[in-house]
């Protein structure tokens, strides 16, 4: 008599089970995460804004000079973070959300991007530059990879439960709350009717309750970045009126640190309540901070210029030539850092024994059982 399928599942080995039903698309069964899952903004974003009407877009040059075969839409001349630690976990870059066909979909299982530009943890920041996925929009297709399409792929639920559960959550949003939103009296009103503290307040009590939604999905391995030092940003400090007397514009870095400061206990809390959940904290402010108040300790000889000619949104003016000395910048343009300092950040993230991502790094989460 004939073996089904399904049943001749009860017969194998069990890496064997795991490595055609939980690994699958990983020819070589290598990885040591099913999937990674990508949430956020331009520090992430590897292509969705291309297919929005936004003036937030990466998808020509100089972005993508050191990525290979063209510009992809990622803000920076090669790889983002998130991509450096998909390939340190195994696994392949995770393909923008809304690049993919509906077919692509339904048999992608290494992960995918969410992430898009401008956007933070409330709707409305990012807007006044056009069409962004929000936070809550960008969960609204993960929900839709989970309950459509996902399914057509694991035939059993508990194995799909299994797979989300081994996965790995990548989230960086809220800077764009501040640099397109709260400090943009202009186009929105936050600034008028939050003070500092209730604003901070607002944005974790969202975000909290944005990261139970996806653990109600099925995520239970997460690492979300803080926010990193945007005084310190090149696009900051041009914009800055008067000019700072220090090197950072220390009002915004004040006005951020409000929401740092309650970042790692709104994490912890999440971490006790939500069962099989583990939160890593990555904090980009101290890393990045340090970075550029001394590049050179660092191995960078030159911290504060971006290697682009940038616009009025910070970003790089098309078609020009960038500086040929990429590797020893902190800025790729005037708001997002070059291809090595991604790197770096993955490699210290996902290996190292320090304070930048805690408790563990990203390696120890996905081998955490």
């Amino acid at each position: 008599m004939a073996v089904s399928i399904e049943s001749s599942y009860f017969f194998m080995p069990l890496h064997l089970f795991l490595c055609l039903t939980i690994f699958v698309g990983n020819s070589s069964c290598s990885a040591i995460a099913p999937a990674i899952y990508v949430f956020g903004d331009s520090l992430l974003d590897s292509g969705n804004n291309n297919f929005l009407q936004t003036q937030t877009k990466g998808n020509y040059t100089p972005y993508g000079v050191d990525f290979p075969g063209r510009p992809t839409g990622r803000f920076t001349n090669g790889a983002t973070g998130g991509d450096f630690i998909a390939t340190f976990l195994g696994l392949p870059y995770p393909p923008a959300y809304l690049s993919l066909s509906e077919a692509r979909r339904r048999i992608t299982t290494t992960g995918i991007n969410y992430a898009s530009s401008g956007s933070g943890i409330l709707p409305e920041s990012g807007t006044a530059l056009g069409d962004i996925l929000s936070m809550d929009e960008q969960i609204e297709y993960f929900k839709n990879t989970v309950k459509n399409d996902l399914p057509r792929i694991y035939r059993f639920r508990a194995i799909l439960s299994y797979a989300l559960s081994r996965s790995i959550f990548v989230i960086s949003t809220g800077s764009n709350d501040y640099l397109n939103n709260y400090l943009q009296p202009q186009f929105y009103n936050r600034s008028q009717t939050y003070p500092p503290q209730q604003f901070a307040n607002l944005l974790l009590n969202t975000l909290e309750q944005q990261l139970t939604t996806i653990y109600d999905l099925g995520g239970r391995k997460f690492l979300v970045y803080g926010l990193g030092a945007l005084g310190c940003l090149p696009i900051v400090i041009a914009g800055a009126n008067p000019k700072p007397t220090t090197v950072c514009v220390e009002d915004v870095n004040n006005l951020i640190n409000i929401y740092n400061n309650g970042f790692p206990a709104m994490l912890q809390r999440l971490g006790s309540k939500l069962r099989g959940s583990t939160f890593v904290r990555a904090d980009l402010f101290t890393l990045g901070y340090t970075q550029f108040q001394d590049p050179v300790k660092f191995g960078y000889t030159d911290g504060r210029t971006p290697c682009c000619n940038f616009g009025i949104f910070g970003t790089c003016i098309p078609g020009q030539q960038p500086c040929n000395d990429r590797d020893n910048r902190l800025f790729y343009d005037a708001i997002h850092p070059a291809q090595i300092v991604n790197h770096r950040f993955a490699r210290d993230c996902f290996f190292g024994n320090s304070a930048l991502c805690t408790p563990i790094n990203i390696q120890q989460l996905a081998l955490k059982l």
